[in-house]
């Protein structure tokens, strides 16, 4: 009688311990791909914001050839389009330092 008892506080308790473990290994396995999934996002939107970088780079160079070879007319709309485009590239390189900050933070942790 007492061997019984024991055998089945001894069953319990193993089965509670392998229900929890994978209970919580089920769990981790589903928290991985939204961790991959977010660092995909980043990735992608760090490089679109890379790529519309570029693209504003250009146009405020662009922007710059054109007051060098355009008359006093002009020159007041062009030199306020270029307050604009560097504008817009300070803030864009300000969030893509922030993308980049997070992604190294998601490459560093496991």
């Amino acid at each position: 009688m007492r061997l019984t008892i024991i055998i089945l506080i001894a069953v319990l308790s193993i089965g509670s311990i392998v229900i929890s473990l994978g209970f919580l290994t089920f769990q981790e396995y589903i928290d991985v791909p939204e961790i991959t999934s977010q660092y995909e996002k980043l990735e992608s939107y760090k490089n679109d914001l890379e790529k519309i970088n570029q693209q504003n780079q250009k146009i405020l160079n662009d922007l710059e050839s054109q007051i060098k070879n355009s008359d006093d007319v002009n020159l007041e709309k062009i030199n306020e389009e270029i307050n604009v485009i560097k504008q817009v590239i300070e803030e864009n390189t300000a969030e893509l330092e922030q993308v980049i900050t997070k992604l190294s933070q998601m490459e560093t942790e496991p």
